[in-house]
């Protein structure tokens, strides 16, 4: 990773500058400049009337009354519909959003773009940068087999600054354990709030009910959300483990430190049985997602992660 000095690359002139792919991303000078990059390119990207202040909170509107109070007059609602209503919100604080990352062995696969675990850091922490620049409430809880940070949801000066500065910090190594993570975050989520959970999802389900994902996350993203938390899944795949797309006989074998499953195959004769199974992976979130009221949204590592972004705060933005 460069230093803080090293230069920063320069997008051709009909490129914004949030459009970057991911491995030119790795090249901005810090993650702090690469989140920033990245929400101003979601937010310029996406909807122009959308900016930094944009919450991520799904809210409610209501007629204004009198004896309501005036501070929670919507100002920019007044002005699209020329009517006078405020915000009502479920819970009196600030917007809790609590970034939870696997950081298993499987997050470090790479090839021909950044790391799952790198891509996962950079759309955490234009999040994490978004939700500073609103003056909410932003935590992380990072795990493997055990917790690798954990920062509760705060508002107080340098939380931001410590959450880039631990997602940077982040290695690949271990097993996931996702059933104790999320009943970990589900204790520093007291109240409700936001969680994100950035994982590849591999080695995660203990067994598989027809198209839905089963075994112990999905049970417990079920749980957070009988609690009333607002839960997104961002499921974080390698363009490999999607499209196979080797050429030459290839040596497979587990990610996991425990997994000693190996294989030695022409990829030709395993890509269309292995694509197939791994959209047939991906529908089994989804479904779960659908059926649990929970947002999915699939990123593969080669995608510029404002065009995973973008289309995300825009839908949220649009349920206010």
């Amino acid at each position: 990773m460069p230093n803080p000095g090293s230069a920063v690359p320069h997008p051709a002139p009909d490129q914004h500058l949030g459009l970057l792919a991911p491995v030119d991303l790795a090249k901005l000078a810090s993650l702090a400049v690469r989140a920033r990059t990245i929400v101003e390119g979601a937010l310029a990207g996406a909807h122009r009337n959308l900016h930094p202040g944009t919450s991520l909170e799904f809210t409610e509107h209501k007629e204004y009354a009198p004896g309501d109070d005036v501070r929670r007059i919507d100002w920019k609602a007044v002005a699209r519909t020329d009517r006078y209503s405020i915000k009502r919100f479920e819970d009196e604080t600030e917007l809790r959003m609590l970034l939870v990352l696997d950081t298993s062995a499987s997050m470090g696969y790479r090839r021909s773009s950044v790391s799952k675990l790198e891509y996962a850091t950079y759309l955490a922490a234009a999040l994490a940068y978004l939700v500073g620049q609103q003056r909410d409430a932003a935590g992380l809880f990072a795990f493997d087999s055990e917790p690798r940070a954990v920062l509760p949801p705060s508002t107080r000066p340098g939380q931001v600054r410590e959450v880039l500065a631990a997602l940077e910090g982040l290695r690949p190594a271990g097993r996931a354990n996702p059933g104790r993570a999320l009943e970990r975050a589900a204790e520093l989520c007291d109240k409700r709030g936001l969680i994100v959970l950035f994982s590849d999802l591999l080695d995660m389900e203990d067994e598989v009910v027809g198209e839905t994902a089963a075994g112990p996350l999905a049970e417990r993203l079920r749980q957070l959300r009988g609690r009333g938390h607002d839960v997104s899944l961002f499921h974080v795949l390698d363009a490999d483990e999607v499209d196979l797309p080797f050429e030459d006989l290839t040596f497979f074998e587990g990610m996991e430190p425990d997994d000693k499953r190996s294989l030695l195959a022409e990829p030709h004769d395993l890509a269309p049985a292995f694509r197939e199974e791994s959209a047939l992976f991906r529908r089994r979130w989804q479904t779960l997602a659908r059926e649990a009221r929970m947002e999915y949204r699939f990123a593969r590592t080669d995608t510029p992660p404002v065009e995973i972004l973008a289309p995300y705060l825009a839908e949220r933005a649009g349920s206010v």
